[in-house]
């Protein structure tokens, strides 16, 4: 049975946590993919001091946990303090929650930078020469031909990552920002009543069925042309 009295006295804290879990996670996976391009660029890159720390930056936040991350930002940063204040980045440092979105943000950028440059590694050699025999410059070729190949293949894997990231933001609670798990765990302190994490478990399930469909309607949309491309072929072979 439904506790509907803890349900009403907690539970519009809890959908407040939603929403800061939402923003956290959508922030920070936008912040990521802008970071993760250049990383995937530099990593498919042959001059070597570009692609060296592309490589070390992904290889660091992929192979440590991203707990270890976000304590090195919120906690390690805090031993710089003189330093941040001179320079006026103090204000950023010291919110929990603008440390989270920065922690998470580098942590996603190296896995987006990755399946980017795994996207762009695939794609035919002959595709770039073709751009290139048609005076198509390297970045129109990056943006017109590229590119948007690219981030077909790429779709399924940077959903998975949202979907992750998603799954993951419960660890911004340990540095006391007001998401989700932070408002479950205070109401579970408060009123010692295990159901709360029962709400808090349902209430992430929603919330990641609901960002897997949207994703998959927008796949559908973005590779409608290939299913039909395909759908020929059968009519054309008889």
């Amino acid at each position: 049975m439904i506790n509907y009295e803890l349900l009403s006295t907690y539970g519009p804290r809890m959908l407040w946590g939603l929403v800061v879990t939402l923003q956290l996670v959508v922030t920070s996976a936008f912040a990521g993919f802008l970071l993760g391009l250049p990383l995937a660029l530099a990593r498919n890159s042959n001059t070597r001091w570009l692609s060296w720390p592309a490589r070390f930056y992904i290889s660091f936040f992929r192979g440590t946990p991203l707990l270890a991350q976000l304590f090195l930002v919120y906690y390690g940063v805090s031993q710089i303090r003189l330093g941040l204040q001179d320079i006026g980045l103090w204000w950023f440092f010291k919110d929990p929650y603008l440390c989270a979105v920065f922690a998470f943000t580098i942590n996603t950028a190296a896995y987006q930078g990755e399946i980017l440059r795994g996207a762009l590694s695939s794609l035919p050699k002959g595709q770039i020469e073709a751009a290139k025999a048609l005076g198509l410059g390297r970045w129109v070729s990056l943006a017109k031909v590229q590119m948007p190949q690219a981030m077909v293949l790429a779709l399924r894997p940077l959903g998975n990552e949202l979907v992750l990231s998603f799954k993951a933001s419960a660890i911004a609670s340990i540095v006391t920002v007001p998401e989700l798990m932070q408002a479950t765990k205070l109401a579970f302190s408060r009123s010692f009543d295990f159901e709360v994490y029962l709400w808090a478990a349902v209430l992430y399930l929603m919330l990641v069925e609901t960002i897997r469909r949207i994703w998959g309607v927008f796949e559908r949309h973005l590779t409608r042309h290939t299913r039909a491309a395909v759908a020929l072929v059968p009519a054309t072979a008889h």
